[in-house]
């Protein structure tokens, strides 16, 4: 599985209540079942309209097959290339 970061442009997505926030990921939760275990949604980021996903997928049609499904757009897929801390300037946590 390869790491990738998805930026969604969700107008007002940053003002919704924790309550419509639920419902969005109960929405993400069914075509993430319907995909697996091609794709998986670790965590995202809220923004005034946008959210940053970070998921692990086989490739970048299994996101795209997501974004179908759920009807959450992918506006951009970037695949992860590695990943860096505080530690990292320690000599604690290798780039990866």
């Amino acid at each position: 599985m390869k790491a990738f970061m998805i930026e969604r442009d969700i107008p007002g997505v940053g003002s919704m209540t924790g309550e419509e926030l639920c419902g969005a990921a109960a929405t993400s939760n069914a075509a993430l079942a319907k995909l697996a275990p091609k794709v998986q949604w670790q965590h995202s980021y809220v923004t005034g309209d946008k959210t940053f996903c970070v998921y692990l997928a086989e490739d970048e049609e299994a996101i795209h097959e997501h974004a179908r499904l759920s009807g959450f757009p992918a506006s951009k897929i970037t695949p992860v290339t590695g990943r860096i801390d505080p530690t990292t300037g320690d000599g604690q946590n290798s780039a990866s």
